[in-house]
């Protein structure tokens, strides 16, 4: 007979345990009931589980464990432990369990990330901090001004590792390690670990346990997954359709660029839609103000590039949709694991258009199975266009670059060069070009854009591969 694991059971202080009882909490998850133990005994660890399973409270739990019943001389600014994060948000979110699962212990915490003015944080590392979460840019600043001492670290985590070797804080990390002391204990965890991350957990990591509740990048198996093809052009309206006709209240849309997150926010508030975007050209508060307003109900849409794909963590969100394939296959478990968090059920949306095949295919292949191809429900009529690109405009040139005089060459689609091969012309007449613009009417062959079937554009049959 197998006996259920409860928090009580993993030998956790009183004032943890009635914290967690107060968050609602009585059964670990599996990486809880797994990496606690580990922590608890005093070896490095190597930890992977799926987004949403709980992996923050399976290292913060045992870490105010340690702190709270290891006597040591508090100094200021001087923390006892470091956590470190790829992004602010996660940054916030974890600080955030630190202080719910801490509240009857006398630890103290501060959260330490940029983009935000930093001499409150000059200011709190002048008191005591047990717990310090940080961002790595943020950290070496204040190394580099000698305001923080990690010369008493006891145990160092690294959240979300490969996510920050995706965002290429290897250099960072090596610089905050070498601040450390040598002597302490070594967490990793992360929801997927690739071949850099392993080789980054050899050079770290001592004799480390290791512990994986799942397949490596799996996604969640509460989370429904499903996809529709249409050409990229009618996505916003597509979207705003959907969100009207299924009365989503709480939709979380990932963009693949921070312009296209603006503009998508700006086409579903002028259809009615209450959004906001979110990303990295935001500032802090905005972004702060935007998460908080989604989290409470007063908008309905919240617009973010992957950024937000670590550490935004929303109880019971009902809905992901995908408006652009991530290129990296990774980020796809990630984005769709905003949903289905905590055993809850979810669904994850993806809108696919034909030029995104490749990255469904390599997403398909990560996760090791077929998403489910879905009919467009009825009642969704895409606005009326001559072509699918007819909408679209000559691109300006780069910030910072002069724009090729008339007559020159420049790169296609830009003034004095040449389109794209396949594609037709703009319809507009370059600058000090020797030929005025074509004519309605029928083009040349090898201008022509071959239209496709409107049946062809919302086709709801897997796609065949080597499409």
């Amino acid at each position: 007979m197998t006996v259920e694991t409860t928090f009580a059971s993993l030998a956790l202080a009183e004032p943890i345990l009635r914290a967690i009882a107060d968050a609602g909490y009585t059964t670990p998850t599996p990486i809880q009931a797994q990496a606690i133990p580990q922590v608890l005994a005093g070896g490095d660890l190597l930890a992977a589980a799926q987004t949403g399973t709980g992996k923050t409270a399976g290292f913060t739990l045992p870490i105010l464990h340690h702190l709270s019943t290891k006597a040591a001389q508090a100094k200021p600014g001087r923390p006892r432990c470091l956590i470190l994060v790829p992004t602010r948000e996660l940054a916030a979110q974890v600080e955030e369990s630190v202080k719910t699962y801490g509240k009857y212990l006398p630890l103290t915490s501060m959260v330490m990330f940029g983009g935000v003015n930093i001499n409150p944080q000059f200011k709190a590392l002048k008191s005591r901090v047990d717990i310090l979460v940080a961002t790595p840019g943020r950290l070496l600043d204040h190394l580099g001004q000698k305001t923080v001492d990690l010369s008493g670290v006891e145990i160092l985590v690294l959240d979300e590792a490969d996510r920050m070797l995706d965002m290429g804080f290897i250099r960072d990390i090596r610089k905050v390690l070498a601040a450390l002391p040598k002597q302490r204990q070594n967490l990793l965890f992360s929801a997927t670990f690739s071949d850099e991350i392993r080789a980054l957990a050899n050079g770290l990591l001592h004799n480390p346990k290791s512990v994986e509740v799942a397949r490596r990048n799996t996604t969640v198996d509460v989370v429904e997954q499903s996809l529709h093809r249409v050409p990229q052009a009618h996505k916003r309206d597509l979207l705003a359709h959907l969100i009207k006709h299924h009365d989503w209240q709480q939709v979380l849309v990932f963009t693949r660029t921070k312009h296209g997150a603006n503009k998508l926010a700006e086409k579903l508030i002028k259809d009615g839609i209450t959004a906001a975007a979110i990303h990295g050209n935001k500032s802090q508060g905005a972004r702060t103000k935007a998460l908080a307003s989604f989290k409470d109900g007063s908008v309905r849409v919240l617009v973010a590039t992957d950024i937000a794909a670590r550490g935004i963590d929303i109880d019971q969100l009902p809905q992901v949709v995908n408006f652009e394939l991530p290129n990296v296959p990774e980020d796809y478990v990630h984005r769709i694991g905003r949903t289905g968090r905590a055993g809850a059920t979810g669904a994850a949306l993806s809108l696919v258009d034909d030029e995104e095949m490749g990255y469904l295919r390599d997403i398909e292949k990560l996760i090791k199975c077929s998403i489910v191809r879905v009919e467009i429900e009825p009642g969704f009529v895409p606005p009326a266009r001559v072509e699918l690109m007819s909408d679209a405009r000559p691109p300006r040139p780069a910030q910072g670059r002069p724009a090729p005089r008339a007559g020159q060459g420049g790169r296609p689609g830009q003034p004095g060069g040449r389109a794209p091969q396949g594609k037709a012309p703009s319809g507009q007449a370059r600058a000090g070009a020797a030929k005025p613009a074509p004519k309605p009417g029928p083009q040349p062959a090898s201008h022509a854009r071959k239209p496709r079937p409107q049946a062809a554009l919302f086709s709801a049959k897997p796609a065949t591969r080597g499409h």
